[in-house]
């Protein structure tokens, strides 16, 4: 059924609720005004439910809305705008054909990175999926780098902004074809540099090489530090003065690109304790020696935080759909998630368009 044919078929439902407002909205009595069904569908995205949308829609507007014509609205909505997603992805992530000029522009570009810095970062979340439990959603962020000056510590920071969201319920290998699909929104293969700072799942790093193999995947600084925090407290469980001496040290050489060090320092102890963490944080560092250059990232003014991601699946997935109770259909949540990524990446207008044609 075509988006019309959806939307007529909520606005009918619901349209003598309305009914007051003919005149005023310009409605007619089977269905709401375009304008109405945009408001109302900004503000189920934008709230934390569908009853705080219905209520922030009853004081904007000055007429109540049931919660339930919110959801069935988002609802076809949502699902118009997977099945364009869908064909985009394929489109984006199809082979060349023949003919296929080099440079060809597979996707429209929003917001393009071209001849900026851009830094891509990837992570997952969980919502509850109903009758099936907590499943995890993969987001990536796709952010402009800059460098600030900062001015309280007199220094030069790096700062990430413009950012657009591209999220799936599903596998990693699911969630490639949109994650390359919104790369080439964002035109990140004509970016100055890209980077991808992230954790050190191997999902990630394999899709991303997969993807975009001329970015410069770098492990983010928090997650190497809270490491070799942990092996401290393995090591000296009851002096917290220790601890800080040695990790402090490990720091600094991590700091100043003595990787190496640092890792034969873990593979001494590895060999010494029978403590797991350290075994374990041991592998993960040699595992991940090529991610970890900080000195070299800093001087190349490249971010080594992946701070937008963390806070894009707290800000796009878990504000909006991580809540008790029966959880999402999966049929529900899918569309709901292209829905959110669109509203967070500032083109939702251009979205509700996509929409209308």
């Amino acid at each position: 059924m075509s988006w019309n044919g959806r939307i007529t078929a909520v606005l009918t439902d619901v349209g003598r609720a309305f009914s007051p407002l003919d005149r005023q909205l310009h409605l007619r009595s089977d269905r709401w005004s375009e304008g109405v069904a945009r408001v109302g569908l900004r503000l189920s995205l934008g709230t934390s439910s569908f009853q705080r949308a219905a209520e922030d829609f009853s004081d904007a507007v000055g007429t109540s809305i049931s919660k339930s014509s919110l959801w069935r609205l988002t609802q076809n909505c949502g699902q118009t705008l997977q099945e364009q997603r869908e064909r985009e992805a394929a489109v984006a992530f199809a082979p060349g054909q023949p003919g296929e000029r080099p440079g060809h522009r597979r996707l429209p570009t929003h917001d393009s990175l071209a001849g900026f810095r851009a830094n891509l970062s990837t992570d997952g979340g969980m919502i509850h999926i109903r009758g099936e439990g907590w499943k995890e959603v993969k987001l990536s962020t796709f952010s402009a780098v800059e460098w600030v000056w900062d001015e309280a510590h007199q220094e030069e920071r790096v700062r990430l902004s413009r950012h657009s969201y591209t999220a799936v319920l599903g596998t990693a290998d699911h969630f490639a074809p949109y994650q390359y699909a919104e790369g080439l929104r964002r035109d990140v293969e004509h970016a100055v540099q890209l980077s991808s700072v992230n954790d050190g799942a191997s999902w990630i790093s394999r899709i991303t090489q997969l993807n975009f193999p001329h970015a410069i995947q770098i492990l983010d600084w928090y997650h190497a530090k809270s490491r070799l925090h942990t092996v401290a407290q393995s090591l000296w469980p009851s002096s917290p003065q220790r601890q800080a001496v040695w990790l402090d040290a490990q720091l600094t050489q991590l700091r100043g690109g003595e990787v190496e060090e640092v890792i034969q320092t873990l593979e001494q102890w590895a060999t010494q304790t029978a403590s797991e963490v350290v075994r374990t944080a041991a592998g993960y560092f040699r595992e991940n020696r090529s991610r970890m250059e900080y000195h070299a990232y800093r001087s190349s003014h490249l971010p080594i935080g992946s701070g937008t991601v963390e806070s894009g699946v707290q800000q796009v997935i878990q504000h909006r759909m991580h809540r008790p109770g029966r959880g999402w259909k999966r049929t529900c949540a899918t569309g709901m998630l292209f829905l959110l990524c669109d509203y967070h990446s500032n083109r939702f207008d251009q979205t509700w368009r996509q929409l209308l044609a």
